[in-house]
């Protein structure tokens, strides 16, 4: 195949069932994911929203690694933004500490949520009027255990040093992202799902490898796999992509259009929203495959990250095991999917 597969759940919150639920079901599919060969089982950050459960990675991160046995787990992403990064290097300094060979540490750019939620997470805090860059530097110092000793906390470490460190991954969808994971030497996840400009992703491409010839570049893809493409393809009508479009020059990409008002409504600034058809990879599991390959081949992506926005248990749980690793063409004409 020359390329891997990983999964990143949400832990969504499918209609009448309960947040439990959601996370029990993310503990299920991490399980599956093991079983199905998968490289690496991701959990995201989302603060504020009824429609998923997955609000702390960290958390949620040390109960799956107690609940699997080899896959790796990790962060898609720790919002850098709302955290000391002092604290990041310790949880996992902590999980790797714990499952040494198996902790990946994905940082994103984005907030995670709405105003009001970026307004909360910070509430309290000192505004040292350091940006992401000077955060990420700081925690691949930290992490390293390299501390500059021109840096006013030069001496710290953060402890417990990890029999083998965290994986680093920075998320992103933009070049300016690519570079940046290139200048601290860490392995950069294009987010093609919210950014679906085959351009950006090409420039985007070229611009790590340039600069990082040892690090890995996975991009990361929303599909839906069914027995047919006509069904894969009816599954993705029913989703959109909304930016809102803020007077400051920030754009931010959400899942609906009474998010995308929200968010608009809380940034207190003029703001004007877009709708866009979601950026879905939908198909057979061969078509999905073909499409996987050409993307591998083109732009020398050496791992996929997996996200099914579908919101049933059972078409999600089909999607990824119609696309694992291990599924057999022989397996194809059978009925007994894994729910």
């Amino acid at each position: 195949m020359g390329y891997q597969l990983g999964l990143l759940d949400q832990s969504p919150i499918q209609k009448g069932a309960s947040p439990f639920e959601a996370l029990q079901q993310t503990v299920h599919l991490a399980q599956k994911a093991e079983e199905w060969g998968y490289s690496r089982f991701w959990v995201s950050e989302h603060h504020h929203t009824e429609q998923l459960a997955g609000s702390s990675p960290e958390v949620l991160i040390s109960y799956l690694l107690a609940r699997t046995n080899a896959i790796r787990i990790g962060s898609g992403g720790v919002m850098l933004q709302h955290y000391s990064s002092y604290k990041v290097a310790e949880n996992f300094h902590v999980l790797s500490t714990l499952a040494p060979g198996r902790v990946d540490l994905g940082i994103g750019k984005g907030p995670g949520g709405l105003p009001l939620s970026s307004k909360a997470l910070q509430f309290g805090t000192v505004n040292d009027g350091e940006d992401f860059e000077e955060r990420l530097s700081f925690l691949n110092q930290l992490l390293e255990n390299s501390v500059d000793e021109n840096h006013s906390l030069s001496g710290i470490q953060a402890l417990p040093v990890p029999p083998e460190k965290p994986e680093n991954y920075l998320l992103g969808a933009s070049v300016e992202s690519a570079k940046l994971a290139a200048k601290y030497g860490w392995n950069f996840v294009f987010a093609r799902f919210i950014n679906s400009d085959i351009s950006v992703l090409e420039e985007a491409a070229n611009a790590f490898h340039a600069r990082n010839e040892r690090g890995r570049l996975l991009v990361s893809v929303a599909v839906i796999a069914a027995p047919s493409k006509q069904e894969a393809e009816q599954l993705a009508l029913d989703h959109k992509l909304f930016k809102v479009h803020l007077k400051s020059g920030r754009t931010v990409t959400v899942q609906s259009a009474k998010q995308a008002e929200t968010f608009g409504s809380q940034a207190g600034e003029p703001y004007e929203v877009s709708e866009q058809e979601a950026n879905i990879i939908a198909g057979t599991p061969v078509f999905i495959k073909e499409e996987l390959a050409h993307l591998h081949n083109t732009y020398q992506v050496d791992e996929f990250i997996l996200h099914s926005p579908v919101q049933t248990k059972e078409e999600r749980f089909r999607t990824f095991q119609l696309l694992s690793p291990t599924y057999s063409e022989e397996k194809k004409n059978e009925e007994e999917y894994i729910l």
